[in-house]
């Protein structure tokens, strides 16, 4: 896998070389993507849309996208926290290299299961993430071992939130995350992987990444 990383006070944007496989809960082309490019844009934390014309966070990242001239699918995510916080660690094994990249903030900080803030199904709610990580592998994963990868990625962020002792805002117990996170992974076309579990040695420097990038770049804002 070949990309190129723009990092300002405003993004970080990552510009592959060619399509990637890619799953993520983002804003802008979330799911199951082959993306040409990934965005992580930074806003105020009271963002709604557009000051004016209150439209979508999707339609202000798409704006963003052709803006830059980036053409080609781009996934895209928004977040509050500060373009200063971010990191990227890398990690390689046996032929097969696995890089976080992260922007994070814990204003937010919750533990799963806390009382949620939107009391009916699917209210609108907030969409910007404050823990944003996005992971890259020249591994060729299958889509199990991509879901797979997230499940862990998930883990390793609240395996960190323990680490730093890091305090829901609502039940006061140690945080899994905040309220608005969001995440992604893309591979590349390398070795052949199946399974990226706890198990296995890709799981292992998976979640190792995580934790040491969230870490570094939690560091800035606690």
């Amino acid at each position: 896998m070949e990309f190129k990383l723009d990092h300002t006070k405003d993004y970080f944007h990552v510009e592959f070389a060619e399509p990637v496989k890619m799953l993520s809960s983002a804003i802008l082309n979330g799911g199951f993507q082959y993306a040409c490019h990934f965005l992580n844009a930074k806003v105020d934390a009271n963002f709604n849309g557009e000051r004016t014309d209150f439209e979508s966070p999707e339609i202000s990242l798409d704006k963003l996208a052709k803006k830059n001239n980036w053409t080609g699918n781009c996934v895209g995510m928004m977040t509050a926290a500060y373009m200063k916080s971010f990191r990227s660690v890398k990690i390689e094994r046996q032929g097969v290299w696995i890089e976080a990249l992260v922007t994070a903030g814990v204003s937010n900080a919750r533990r799963a299961g806390d009382i949620a803030d939107y009391q009916f199904m699917n209210e609108e709610c907030e969409k910007l993430g404050t823990i944003n990580i996005l992971l890259l592998t020249n591994a060729e994963l299958t889509k199990a071992a991509m879901v797979e990868s997230l499940m862990i990625l998930a883990e390793a962020k609240a395996a960190c939130m323990q680490d730093l002792n890091i305090k829901s805002r609502v039940s006061d117990t140690i945080a899994t995350g905040t309220g608005t996170d969001s995440a992604a992974i893309a591979c590349g076309k390398g070795p052949k992987v199946k399974y990226c579990g706890k198990h296995v040695l890709f799981g292992e420097i998976l979640a190792k990444a995580v934790i040491q990038a969230i870490s570094q770049s939690l560091q800035v804002v606690i």
